[in-house]
């Protein structure tokens, strides 16, 4: 839509940051914490870039306190960061680990000292090691027992100082490399029945566990974090604009659909059942979901970039299971399903150096569809660029990553001024800290961390960007100057 003048974000906007805690904690076998699955996954050889690991990551177990009195220096108004299962329950369901738990009291408590509102993740990928060795994790249904014994103890622990809460961290990208293509742990390829089982599974200890939070704190807010990547058709030939319809149904909707609505979209479960893929639902489970559904308070959204899609015949493209995790530009290549979709590089748009479509009007794009489709709140949980920084005279000097956010902000705002109902903005990341694939090159944060791909190598030390001065400027005027 078009306004003569923009209303600005909501005086109450969530400022706010993310991370996750493989990804930044480290002390990966301390104070009685069990190993995860990635502790286990990124031994493998050829996993991630120059077989970085999360073992140290960058030490915010720690420096925690460090690191959100920078956080509160910045101004920050919300933190957004994981708790590690494995650190709660290090055999995933048996004896409960109160060093592990006093941990995130202490976490909690510092951010709250300083007026940051946590914002926690229940599950962001690292799934402990035991119950994969013990029936497989995900893909046995005993997981959503386990799944919801474990988040019912951090809310019974954390509920009376946590608000904000998210359930999973992108199921469609933990599932789709886990299954897909092989790039996550366990490591499958096209296990197609198992995929769409895997994800019932989650989306049963979504379910439960949102019920379980309303139970015991009613007026607490919780949603699920979907890395929602809007389409475009390449074109208005109906046969494109079907492919998008199609690509929507089985890459976005197929879960934001049973978050929002409790239910599977009806075009991908026909497509999925005429290859006996669909999943097994036992009797109860929609109940399960749609009442979950109703209870749900926002649509979670990681934003990164869009994709433009063309039909792809019975014999085009395949999924090549590969992706550019080195940093060298233009080595994407283009993948799609035969008989439905294939994404193609959108010609109008700029790359990141990991070939990530750099599309702000995107975001308002996702949040508009979101308003429309389902009529929820938004919490953009995350939007940012991976880049490779320079160390110059003691400064890191970022001009791309301020015009990457300032240009998302600016079209968010644009989204607030449509009616989006938009409560928060979370960056990718605070810190600089381990990308799962692509090691400590790929840096997102506004603060950098002297940390080198060599395990072990690097002070630790913090020093802010000039993102994160102009970050801080930002939050001071509520979006007004950017």
């Amino acid at each position: 839509m078009f306004f003569l003048k923009s209303k600005g974000f909501p005086k109450d906007f969530l400022w706010g940051s993310a991370s996750a805690a493989y990804q930044v904690e480290g002390a990966y076998n301390e104070d009685g914490k069990g190993l995860s699955n990635w502790d286990k996954f990124v031994r493998n050889s050829n996993k991630t870039y120059k077989g970085t690991t999360g073992d140290v990551a960058v030490d915010h177990y720690h420096r925690y306190k460090e690191d959100v009195k920078l956080m509160a220096e910045m101004g920050l108004k919300t933190y957004r960061f994981s708790i590690a299962w494995s650190r709660i329950y290090p055999e995933g369901n048996k004896e409960v680990n109160e060093k592990g738990l006093q941990f995130y009291d202490n976490l909690i408590d510092e951010l709250l000292k300083y007026n940051i509102e946590p914002m926690v993740t229940t599950y962001h990928w690292d799934l402990p090691q035991a119950l994969v060795d013990e029936y497989n994790g995900w893909e046995n249904r005993k997981i959503v027992d386990d799944f919801v014994n474990y988040t019912t103890t951090i809310f019974k622990r954390y509920g009376d100082r946590v608000k904000y809460w998210i359930t999973l961290n992108e199921q469609n990208i933990f599932t789709t490399f886990g299954w897909m293509n092989g790039m996550h742990p366990p490591g499958k390829v096209d296990d197609m029945k198992m995929f769409y089982q895997v994800n019932h599974h989650a989306n049963i200890a979504h379910a439960k566990s949102v019920i379980e939070l309303k139970k015991l704190y009613p007026e607490s807010m919780v949603g699920a974090s979907f890395a929602y990547g809007p389409s475009y058709s390449i074109n208005s030939m109906p046969e494109n604009c079907m492919a998008k319809a199609d690509f929507d149904d089985l890459n976005n909707f197929y879960w934001m659909d049973v978050y929002a609505y409790g239910r599977y979209p009806r075009s991908a479960m026909a497509f999925l059942e005429q290859f006996d893929w669909q999943p097994e639902i036992l009797d109860g489970d929609e109940e399960i979901m749609k009442e979950a559904a109703s209870k749900v308070d926002f649509m979670g959204v990681n934003y990164y970039q869009t994709a433009v899609i063309e039909y792809n015949p019975m014999d085009g493209v395949t999924m090549s299971h590969e992706m550019n995790n080195t940093g060298e530009k233009g080595t994407q290549k283009v993948e799609g399903v035969p008989g439905l979709f294939k994404r193609l590089h959108n010609e109008f748009l700029e790359t990141t150096d990991w070939d990530w479509t750099i599309d702000p009007m995107g975001l308002r794009f996702a949040c508009r569809e979101i308003t429309s489709r389902y009529d929820l709140p938004i919490v953009i949980s995350e939007n940012g660029l991976g880049a490779f920084d320079k160390v110059e005279d003691g400064k890191i000097h970022d001009p791309y990553r301020i015009d990457y956010i300032k240009k998302h902000i600016e079209e968010l705002k644009k989204a607030c001024d449509d009616g989006c109902r938009v409560i928060a903005y979370c960056t990718w990341s605070y810190t600089d800290l381990l990308s799962w694939l692509n090691g400590y090159q790929k840096r997102y944060g506004f603060v950098y961390v002297d940390r080198q791909e060599e395990e072990g190598s690097g002070t630790l030390d913090r020093i802010p960007k000039d993102s994160y001065y102009w970050y801080k400027k930002v939050i001071e005027t509520n979006g007004e100057v950017l």
